[in-house]
């Protein structure tokens, strides 16, 4: 017979409602964590650039690839380090453990929409973004869902569906996209981030261990979508990303790494 389960069943509580349907609150964090502002991107574009002035597309596409798993790893990882500190309890953990989830979330957007840059797909429309965010986020579903939708509405499957998403497709057509999976999005998302949570919450020093391959296991997930949406990189950096890139203000301090 299985265990009761308390830290389960309050995590559970916590994000879904009795009819097992996401609650507002928690939808709202979770459609919130995956807007990230296009000068966001176009800065972290330009820090590789200035790191590694004479990359390529692909050279900076792969240290994107790198950057971000090791930052959502290590993220994974140190929250799940908590749980072996005596003193903080297992709701505590959860919570930080929930914390992690919306940096993750933010982590991949940050990554995705940078890819989408080097591709040549601007990222400055909020529905496209988060259209395209929400397909490499569910994974094979996602990119399922979506080339159903785009070879009904074109006569034909497209193989790399993030440039029809991202360029190509009218706001019309991405807006009913987005519509038909955001619900489905984030109940996937809240499922698979579900067991996570619990995993980084286990104590001696078990969560650290589980929430650092989980998470890297995710980010393998999502990157293997992204090159799937997308397609190879190019080796030239797009003329009008390189444009955008010299608008952006002065580098700060922390942009120069000084």
């Amino acid at each position: 017979m299985a265990r009761f389960n308390p830290a389960g069943k309050f995590a559970s509580g916590a994000v879904f409602d009795r009819h097992g349907q996401p609650k507002p609150g928690v939808q709202r964090v979770v459609e919130r964590a995956i807007d990230i502002q296009r000068p966001l991107v176009l800065a972290n574009i330009r820090r590789l650039r200035r790191k590694y002035p004479s990359a390529t597309a692909a050279e900076l596409n792969a240290k994107l690839e790198r950057d971000y798993l090791v930052a959502i790893t290590t993220a994974g990882a140190a929250v799940g380090g908590t749980a072996v500190v005596p003193a903080i309890g297992t709701v505590v953990s959860l919570g930080l453990s929930a914390a992690a989830t919306v940096g993750f979330l933010e982590a991949t957007a940050l990554y995705a929409q940078s890819v989408a840059e080097l591709h040549g797909i601007s990222t400055d429309d909020p529905e496209r973004a988060r259209t395209l965010i929400m397909g490499i986020l569910m994974g094979e579903e996602g990119s399922a869902l979506i080339q159903a939708t785009i070879g009904s509405s074109a006569g034909g499957v497209t193989r790399h569906w993030g440039n029809v998403v991202g360029g190509s497709m009218s706001s019309s057509a991405v807006r009913g996209i987005g519509a038909s999976i955001r619900k489905r999005f984030i109940r996937r998302m809240l499922a698979r981030q579900g067991g996570a949570l619990l995993g980084r919450a286990l104590p001696f020093g078990v969560g650290a261990a589980v929430g650092g391959a989980g998470n890297h296991m995710m980010g393998r997930t999502v990157i293997n979508a992204t090159r799937e949406a997308f397609g190879p990189p190019p080796t030239v950096i797009p003329g009008e990303l390189l444009t955008e890139l010299e608008k952006l203000p002065a580098p700060t301090a922390e942009d120069t790494g000084s």
